[in-house]
């Protein structure tokens, strides 16, 4: 009864000043002493700086403010953007799941600090810090995506007390993006804070519960008293070295028998720059890069019979990646990053690395109103076999973004790989035209309240063969609230359309959809005490050939409920129909040698349904899982599927995980059954805040491989680091009727890199 007295004494508080503090704005003033980062904020500037505080639930409900409040500042010199805070909570509820920086979302204790210099709603940055000062960094685009595979340099410190801990926070002005204008300067900011123990997102500026805790289009304003340091020069180089030892068991593509192994001692130097055009505008450089220490794929189960799609993690690309990479649909892309520096080698039937020569980038804000990106790669040749090979290739894509209305903006890409067909012999030219171009329009919508977003494009491809000349255009409109949620989007892509620098798994097409959802929220009893919402809801899609005759069709409904906690449960029904256009084996198994298969066949159609489940539970415990499970009709037999996730919290050492995917497909004779799993295994250590260690295990019995992929990391420096890395592929299991064994060879390979950031 105490409690809850208290608690609605702070609430009436908190209301109180939050009806004072209407518009959310910040003054920021230049400090007039030096700010000693040891978290401590006890300089005389933290005690006059604007405070921001009452920060208000955005989860599990938005209607009342956080019992652990917050409270932030910020300050700045010629340098730094200086932030500090406050943040109540007990020493002995602190979550926090590794001292490794870029810790995922939803896992660890943290302050978020989002950050708009252009006030356009969309672009922007955050700078994250947990109770143990492990730090995050991400770009933001399209408002609310974070790529928090970006790196750059800043700096922080953490105190703890038994009650709060405090955290001071230097951002240097070099890696920010922004512009200095005559008059008064205002940015947009937000601070979000996540408490996983009694889990909930808090916000500084209230962020309503359909909306993302970090969606820019909800940042309050900081207003600049003075203007901020114009830009110097900025320009940091990033050179590395590396060495690398490899050995190779190659087999026959036939017979599998195994030919001569090979080693190789290789070496290598590259250098990345960035320089800073304008204070928004970046050059990034690179020559003979390299990316052995990203980490490996998590390889999923194919069922399917298109391409899957695996993001982009390399370093070089991702600074304003929303600028190529977001055109288009998530299935017609019409820039896909990926195609440059990876390739799929048709006679071992893996994915293998193509050398880049050298690359340049020139992405960012020319204005307030506009923003462009131009990127150029040149690739070398890659010779699979006498009669297979990849021409060295240039790449190329640009475009320009003009923003309109509130949070909205009208883009143009064009996309140019251009074959260097004198590279390879005739055999192997005959594969490859000349080139391949792709020009477009976009129109991207985002509502000033978040609630509206649509995308409508039109995209057409140039080629010196006629018939991969063609377009694709598309129309799409969401609609997000707290009662409801509703969607319907159509896309065309001809049979002709073409872009072999982008992802388009599917060519020959119409196809719609639509889907809708109902949320409920418990306002008393036991729901209101456990769930934080629940809903049911739908969704169809089709999918029509050049003759508009029906190929796919998916309809499923569902329902849901989303606890407190924030573990999640869902029931859905769905029927499936598909036509195949061509002859199609439902395992997608890579078969042996002399394997009879007899394919479902061309022409055939199939009209299948079932049921899934799945369950997850939040990430405020130490043990963590989820649990997916699916059974029905599949073509013309059976299937079931069993897929999930076991995970324990060592904080703040780090995370262990063991994963599965099983999949048993039973059809009628002569078509294919099989039953295949995926086993994966990971480790992540974080000894220090500088140390890292993570280990990847994947045994996956469809693909026949084997994976382990092992690597240490320290950071010697800011964004400064050593990596060796360790990678094995083996084959799974035998291959019947060919001489190879379980756990045979395919390749190891031992990596030692430096990197080290200068900046000048």
């Amino acid at each position: 009864m105490e409690k809850s007295l208290l608690s609605a004494l702070y609430t009436l508080f908190c209301l109180a000043g939050f009806a004072q503090q209407d518009d959310y704005t910040l003054h920021i003033h230049k400090a007039r002493a030096p700010i000693v980062l040891d978290g401590k904020l006890d300089e005389a500037d933290w005690q006059t700086a604007d405070l921001a505080t009452n920060f208000k639930l955005n989860f599990p409900n938005d209607t009342a403010f956080s019992s652990w409040q917050t409270e932030a500042r910020v300050t700045f010199d010629d340098e730094f953007l200086y932030v500090g805070a406050v943040c109540m909570e007990q020493r002995a509820d602190y979550t926090v799941q590794s001292l490794k920086r870029d810790f995922a979302s939803g896992t660890t204790d943290v302050l978020n600090i989002s950050i708009d210099p252009f006030k356009d709603g969309l672009n922007g940055f955050i700078f994250s810090v947990s109770p143990l000062n492990a730090q995050r960094e991400a770009l933001i685009d399209n408002g609310q995506n974070m790529a928090l595979i970006w790196d750059n340099k800043w700096y922080c410190k953490v105190t703890n007390y038994d009650d709060r801990w405090m955290l001071e926070m230097a951002i240097p002005f070099k890696t920010l993006r922004y512009k200095v204008s005559e008059g008064q300067n205002s940015w947009r900011i937000n601070f979000i804070r996540t408490k996983m123990k009694d889990f909930e997102v808090s916000t500084w500026r209230p962020v309503p519960r359909y909306a993302h805790p970090v969606n820019l289009g909800f940042a309050g304003n900081l207003i600049w008293d003075e203007p901020p340091p114009k830009q110097k020069a900025n320009i940091s180089l990033i050179p590395y070295v590396t060495g690398a030892y490899a050995i190779d068991h190659p087999r026959n593509k036939e017979t599998f028998e195994l030919q001569d192994k090979t080693s190789d001692w290789t070496h290598g130097a590259g250098l990345d720059a960035k320089i800073g055009l304008t204070p928004s505008l970046n050059l990034d450089l690179t020559v003979n890069p390299d990316f052995s220490q990203v980490e490996v794929d998590r390889q999923v189960a194919n069922l399917s019979r298109f391409e899957l799609f695996f993001p982009e993690t390399r370093q070089f690309f991702l600074e304003n990646s929303d600028l190529f990479a977001f055109f288009g649909f998530p299935e017609t892309r019409p820039f896909f990053s990926r195609r440059i520096g990876l390739a799929f080698d048709p006679t071992t039937r893996t994915n293998v690395k193509v050398p880049i020569l050298a690359g340049a980038r020139v992405s960012g804000k020319i204005n307030d109103h506009w923003r462009m990106g131009l990127l150029n790669m040149q690739t070398r040749k890659l010779e699979f076999d006498a009669a297979n090979a990849l021409p060295a290739a240039n790449f190329t894509a640009a475009s320009l973004q003009r923003r309109v209305f509130e949070r909205s903006a009208i883009s143009a890409i064009f996309v140019n790989k251009e074959n260097l067909l004198s590279s390879v012999n005739e055999n192997q030219r005959a594969a490859h035209d000349a080139y391949n171009r792709v020009a477009g329009l976009e129109y991207n919508l985002f509502s000033k309240d978040n609630r509206w977003e649509g995308e409508w494009y039109y995209h057409r491809s140039f080629s010196p063969d006629k018939d991969k000349r063609g377009q694709s255009f598309a129309s799409f409109l969401g609609f997000n609230d707290r009662p409801f949620s509703a969607r319907f989007g159509m896309n065309h892509v001809g049979a002709t359309y073409s872009a072999d620098a982008g992802f388009v798994p599917r060519r020959g097409i119409t196809s719609a959809f639509v889907g809708g959802e109902k949320f409920f929220y418990p306002k008393k009893g036991w729901g209101s005490r456990k769930i934080s919402l629940w809903g049911v809801g739908f969704e169809y899609n089709t999918v029509l050939d050049i003759d508009l005759k029906q190929t796919d069709r998916e309809a499923n409904v569902f329902g849901f409920l989303t606890f407190n906690d924030q573990a999640e449960l869902s029931l859905a029904v769905f029927n499936t129909y598909t036509y195949l256009f061509e002859s199609f084996d439902p395992t997608n198994l890579l078969r042996g040698p002399n394997a009879l298969v007899t394919p479902l066949p061309e022409g055939s159609d199939y009209n299948y349904s079932g049921a899934a489940l799945e369950y997850r539970t939040g990430t405020s415990e130490d043990w963590q899982g989820s649990l997916g499970l699916n059974a029905g009709e599949y073509f013309n037999g059976n299937s079931r599927t069993a897929e999930g996730e076991i995970a324990y919290r060592w904080q703040p050492i780090g995370l262990f995980s063991l994963l599965f995917s099983y999949n048993d497909i039973q059809l009628p004779e002569p078509y294919p059954s099989a039953d295949f799993y995926l086993l994966g295994g990971k480790a992540d250590f974080s000894f220090t805040r500088s140390v890292f260690f993570s280990t990847f295990v994947q045994y996956n019995t469809q693909n026949n491989n084997f994976n382990v992929n092992a690597r240490f990391q320290w950071r010697f420096a800011p964004v400064s680091d050593v990596f060796l890395v360790y990678t094995s592929n083996t084959f799974a299991r035998e291959i019947p009727n060919a001489p190879v064994e379980a756990f045979a060879p395919k390749n190891q390979a031992l990596v030692f890199k430096v990197v080290y950031w200068l900046n000048l």
